[in-house]
Order: C-alpha cells, then structure tokens, then sequence
C-alpha cells in the first residue's frame, strides 16, 4: 500500500513539475481578450489556443504569416487582430515537419484555431484546426493569454 502511494506522488511530482511555462500578460488584458469583442473594423479577430493532456512539458512555436505569435504551452492563448478578408497561414512546429493551416479571414469575425499536440516517435507533433465560434469561445475561456512577440527559432519556409 505504501509502495502505490509513493508511486503515485512521484507520477504526480513529475507530471506537474515538468509543465512548460512561457510569459504570460496581465489579467486585464486576458480579460478583455475573454469578452471576445469583435474586432476593429477592416480586421478579424484570431484566438489561437492550446489545451488538452498531452505535451505538458512542450512548448511549441506558432507564426503566423511568417511573424513569430509567439510558444504555446499547456492551457494557454494567443490573441491578435489580422487583416480582414485576406487569406493567412498559421504553422506550427511539429515533431519532423511543420504543420501548416491556410485560412480566409473575414472582417468584423473571430476565429478559434486549436494547436493540438499529438504522441510523437522522438518529441511530440502538433497539428492547427480551426475550430466553431461557440466551442472556441467555451475552450478559451477556461485558459490564461500568453504574451505573444517570442520564438525560440526563426521562421523557416
């Protein structure tokens, strides 16, 4: 009984102390980022998020038409305004490749798009995937906003 205890506590110490973390913004900032506004006007709104059980100790550089938005990790969000109705291209870095996701803005939206992090052979891959207005809204509403502008590589074609 003893031996399933401390077994447990030292899954549990390395699951939680091995989380990544990257800088995070104010509150008041991921508040009116949670209010989901509707963007200004000629422009549409982009949350890009990151939740989900698998690579908690990843983090995972995200750009979007070339410009670093910054790394995800667990339970965490970006959220920027892009040019409306304009075709953007979101990538991720994956575990042997990077994963692209190309999208058509509209102005006056917000759009969802969910990094997902997937089992990998060496490290774990990640794919994007734009995600409806309502459950994007109820997922980002229960994570922290990230500060974006920071990369830990540059963007590679």
């Amino acid at each position: 009984m003893i031996e399933k205890r401390f077994l447990v506590l030292v899954l549990t110490i390395l699951f939680v102390g091995c989380a990544a973390t990257v800088p995070m913004e104010g509150k008041e900032l991921e508040l009116a980022a949670k209010a989901f506004p509707a963007p200004a006007e000629g422009l549409s709104g982009l949350y890009i998020y990151r939740s989900g059980v698998l690579g908690k100790a990843l983090k995972k550089n995200i750009w979007l038409d070339g410009e670093c938005v910054g790394e995800s990790a667990p339970d965490t969000f970006f959220y920027l305004e892009v040019g409306g109705d304009e075709l953007h291209k979101i990538t991720t870095e994956s575990e042997f490749s990077p994963s692209h996701l190309f999208f058509n803005a509209s102005s006056g939206r917000n759009y969802f798009v969910e990094q997902e992090i997937m089992l990998g052979v060496f490290v774990g891959g990640a794919r994007l995937a734009l995600t409806d207005e309502v459950e994007g809204e109820r997922r980002v509403s229960k994570l922290a906003l990230a500060k974006s502008g920071t990369c830990s590589v540059e963007y590679e074609e």
